[in-house]
């Protein structure tokens, strides 16, 4: 796993009597697309924790594009290329859409707080421009709080991309929206993400229809513990993921 871009080496963490993640070993090449699926509760977020420093592993390191951020603050992650959607879009409800695009860049980018969040032409021209890739153009002076929830997740995303990263890790991005938008939206997410393949992508999704169609590879997790890390067809067709994860197998 030497050449990988992110490395987990016996990572482990406990809360109490309870196994979040039992002494894991993964490692992702830059520019692949890899799902992470799992039972509520099988240690998906703790990992995903893990690497964004919001949680320190009790045992073993974690590796980023060479470096070693087990102990970092995710600021200093964040810094480094990693950046994170959430499973409920982390906005600012009475800004419009550019002025939200224009607060994630300039954290980033200058360290001003929100209120500073400069609109220089530098800044305006590149938050356009991911809101163009992602078809939010026409939503530029719309406040946030008058978007439907679909729209609102894609500019989530779109406000992770501000900062450039090499790992992108996005939580349950269909989470919530409908049967006839999420595959327009993942096509949407991944044609915005480009086929250069620049950034690579870690998510957490619970529609097997979503993993088998968008993912190079699926880890899937149980009771903290990875019970496979393979191709979808092979991963989605082992008897563990299909007893603990897609309850296929009746369990006993």
């Amino acid at each position: 796993m030497t050449s990988a871009l992110l490395e987990a080496q016996g990572v482990g963490k406990r809360f109490g009597a309870v196994v979040a993640a039992a002494e894991l070993n993964v490692g992702v090449s830059a520019g692949e697309r890899v799902s992470l699926i799992g039972s509520n509760g099988a240690g998906k977020t703790t990992f995903v924790n893990m690497i964004t420093g919001y949680l320190k592993p009790d045992v073993g390191h974690i590796r980023f594009d060479g470096r070693d951020i087990t102990a970092l603050h995710p600021r200093a992650i964040v810094g480094l290329g990693v950046a994170r959607s959430f499973q409920i879009p982390q906005l600012f409800g009475e800004l419009t859409v550019l002025d939200n695009m224009l607060v994630a860049s300039a954290c980033h980018d200058t360290h001003l707080s929100f209120r500073q969040a400069a609109r220089n032409e530098p800044s305006v021209a590149r938050a356009e421009a991911l809101l163009q890739r992602f078809g939010l153009a026409e939503h530029r002076d719309r406040r946030v709080v008058e978007l439907p929830g679909g729209v609102r997740k894609l500019l989530d995303i779109a406000m992770a991309l501000t900062v450039r990263p090499k790992l992108l890790l996005l939580d349950e991005p269909t989470s919530g929206v409908s049967a006839e938008e999420k595959f327009p939206m993942m096509d949407t997410i991944m044609a915005a993400l480009g086929t250069e393949r620049d950034t690579t992508v870690l998510f957490v999704e619970h529609d097997m229809d979503i993993v088998g169609r968008y993912a190079d590879r699926v880890i899937a997790f149980y009771s903290g513990r990875i019970v496979a890390d393979d191709v979808p067809a092979k991963a989605l067709a082992t008897d563990d993921v299909r007893r603990y994860v897609t309850g296929e197998l009746l369990q006993g």
